[in-house]
């Protein structure tokens, strides 16, 4: 069997895997060739360096890993034809975009900005205004492996988490879970909205300018899904009117960000550069869902984890 690697891993990473794998032919690469492409049954990428002509080529791909958990910018079509199985990394980055969240919440409720700035300008002040975390409401759009890890760290802060899903099931640490439906009914009881929506055709710009007006002007809006849940136009209207307190972004409906956006001018406004989910164990986590994986693709088996209907985009 042969598993091509369009990206290096560290080398305690690749000798791991070519130990507990003698059987198999590794071949790793810092970018997509399309030679390697062709003879490849296993393909390990990040999925943003293939489209149809590719797939073409990849005439003995069966699967593909995607060491991420977005797949929006894959040619979806041309490997569902294909019948290629896809899977991903689909939870491994609970951890750090949870830490991620909370750090920008706290630092947001208790003036960090205003600390950091005025240190650097030797500045002696009190006059902020602080908030507490505590006692708030949270609703969280997309309360799977991230959401669920964020609701358990705000409910050690006693907040009320209210989680959004496709199908209103019981979600972990939730306080209470509804259909996506109801999106309207609860967004003027949160005090903080959290996406971590994937990108897919329920999702692109289920937010409209018409919800931010429904937000308490004291609520704190955070996007770590995806860039298109609304529209920029729509954001920077209701960030101008003071519609919401603040927003905290990590991804936008462009990206890199340019540099003549009116968001960046904002105060009140928080520009991450789609950094949350970074970590210095992110491709080890990686590691621990494809080795499993691997090894029941060997036995034949095709049940492997983060299986993924490529269409639906998840």
């Amino acid at each position: 069997m042969r598993v091509y690697f369009t990206f290096d891993p560290r080398p305690d990473l690749k000798d791991s895997l070519v130990k507990d794998f003698p059987e198999v032919d590794f071949v790793f690469h810092k970018k997509i060739d399309e030679e390697e492409l062709a003879k490849a049954e296993v393909l390990v990428t990040y999925g943003e360096d293939l489209d149809d002509e590719k797939i073409k080529i990849a005439q003995k791909m069966e699967w593909i890993f995607v060491a991420s958990a977005g797949i929006e910018k894959m040619p979806h079509r041309a490997i569902a034809e294909r019948g290629i199985v896809v899977s991903n990394v689909r939870g491994i980055h609970k951890k750090p975009m949870a830490e991620s969240i909370l750090a920008h919440l706290l630092s947001i409720k208790r003036a960090l900005p205003f600390i950091y700035k005025n240190q650097q300008e030797r500045i002696w002040s009190q006059k902020t205004k602080l908030y507490e975390l505590n006692g708030s409401t949270a609703l969280i759009l997309g309360p799977g492996a991230i959401g669920g890890e964020v609701g358990r760290m705000l409910q050690a802060f006693d907040v009320n988490t209210i989680g959004l899903n496709r199908n209103g099931e019981s979600a972990p640490y939730m306080n209470e879970t509804h259909t996506i439906d109801k999106l309207k009914d609860l967004l003027p009881k949160a005090d903080i909205v959290i996406s971590i929506l994937p990108s897919t055709n329920e999702t692109r710009y289920l937010l409209t300018y018409e919800d931010f007006t429904l937000m308490k002007d004291s609520c704190i809006f955070m996007n770590f899904g995806r860039g298109d849940l609304v529209r920029t136009e729509d954001l920077i209207k209701a960030l101008e009117e003071k519609q919401i307190f603040h927003a905290v972004l990590d991804v936008y409906e462009e990206e890199p960000l340019p540099r003549d956006s009116k968001l960046w001018e904002m105060d009140n406004v928080t520009i991450s550069p789609h950094i949350s989910s970074r970590s210095s164990r992110y491709l080890e986590r990686s590691f621990e869902i494809f080795k499993p994986s691997l090894r029941k693709w060997m036995n034949g088996e095709r049940d492997i984890e983060n299986k993924m209907d490529i269409l639906r985009g998840y």
